[in-house]
């Protein structure tokens, strides 16, 4: 059995540091007149705390799960039953062939920067030619984390790292009502992405990366491959039990696998190749199949140009245009491969011999 190591969390807060934090989001002297108000509510919060009520509503899992008399939580099940729902659309053939379009800037007009991004244009671009093929597409905006109220794509926790099966499919670190983790985005995102025969992922690059959000969403869909879709098999979050599961034999599911993909990253300068490199890679090892060599495409749009005229770099830029096209138009023609059951990826039937 591998010893589940212990000592690195600090310990819980103190009464009076956790005063200082649930008041920051009562900094507006609009809240003063219901200062009584705030303290009761303070005190619950604090007693929820202590007592570590994540899931504080829970049903008996039930038929169909390893213990039937686990304690479930409702928001958890909630969010399973619509991906299990969604699934059973996307094998349809009578469904519409449906692509989700994910817009990775943190930029939009909404907040700070008060311009839209240009990979917002570019996915309006994708969006016209997927549409013009009579396909259904979703816009997933990811920037909307950063100018809407209280939605978050909250942090990757890393049980995975922990043992594969602690790693639920979909996640249920979050909501967490006790630490105040909650509006979390990713339980509507999961039900997206497997609505989706196919999808293209668009972003610029921050510091030889992607941007913040797109890399949020990014660590959450870890579950996705090979996550555990039974939490009653390790009562929520016990390591020893995970470990013992995984050691034991694990499978580690692919559950997003047979969808098609396509991939547009832009830079300024510099980063463009390597970020382009990750996210086909992590897509290839989801088990996503892509759309052929012009799917993929990383691109400079305004070379070593000021940021203040980089729309306008974009406006010139018809070739780059119509090279966000051709994405499109690949992942339109790989959907209708895929669903006539003529797309394959031609290694999917072999046996991995390590694998995670």
């Amino acid at each position: 059995m591998s010893t589940v190591r212990k000592g690195q969390a600090p310990a819980p807060l103190a009464r009076n540091e956790f005063h200082l934090r649930f008041m920051q989001s009562f900094y507006d002297p609009a809240y003063q007149a219901e200062s009584a108000a705030l303290g009761r509510l303070e005190e619950i919060a604090f007693q929820a705390y202590q007592q570590g009520r994540k899931a504080p509503r829970t049903a008996k899992a039930g038929p169909g799960f390893a213990d039937p008399d686990y304690d479930l939580s409702i928001e958890w099940r909630a969010t399973r039953d619509k991906l299990i729902a969604a699934q059973q659309r996307w094998g349809e053939p009578a469904s519409p062939s449906r692509v989700l379009l994910v817009c990775g800037s943190s930029r939009n007009d909404g907040t700070c920067p008060g311009e839209i991004s240009k990979t917002f244009r570019l996915v309006q671009l994708a969006r016209q030619v997927l549409e013009a093929a009579a396909i259904e597409v979703d816009v997933l905006d990811l920037s909307l984390v950063t100018s809407s109220y209280d939605l978050h794509i909250h942090p990757c926790k890393g049980c995975v790292s922990t043992a594969m099966p602690l790693c639920h499919w979909p996640c249920s670190c979050y909501p967490n009502h006790a630490e105040r983790q909650t509006g979390d985005w990713m339980a509507d995102i999961y039900e997206r992405w497997v609505s989706a025969h196919g999808v293209i992922l668009m972003t610029p690059v921050y510091w030889y990366q992607v941007a913040s959000p797109l890399k949020l969403m990014i660590d959450r869909l870890v579950c996705a491959d090979g996550g555990n879709p039974d939490p009653t098999t390790t009562h929520g979050k016990k390591p020893e039990e995970a470990k013992a599961l995984e050691l034991k034999g694990w499978d580690y599911p692919k559950h997003l696998a047979g969808r098609t993909y396509g991939v547009v990253v832009h830079g300024d300068v510099a980063g463009i190749e390597g970020s382009r490199r990750a996210l086909c890679d992590w897509l290839d090892w989801m088990g996503l199949v892509d759309a052929g060599a012009k799917a993929r495409l990383d691109r400079y749009i305004g070379y070593y140009a000021p940021y203040a005229s980089s729309h306008e770099a974009l406006d010139a830029d018809t070739a780059v245009q119509e090279e966000v096209r051709n994405v499109a138009r690949s992942v339109a023609a790989a959907v209708g491969l895929l669903r006539a059951g003529a797309l394959q990826d031609p290694g999917a039937d072999l046996a991995a011999p390590r694998p995670k």
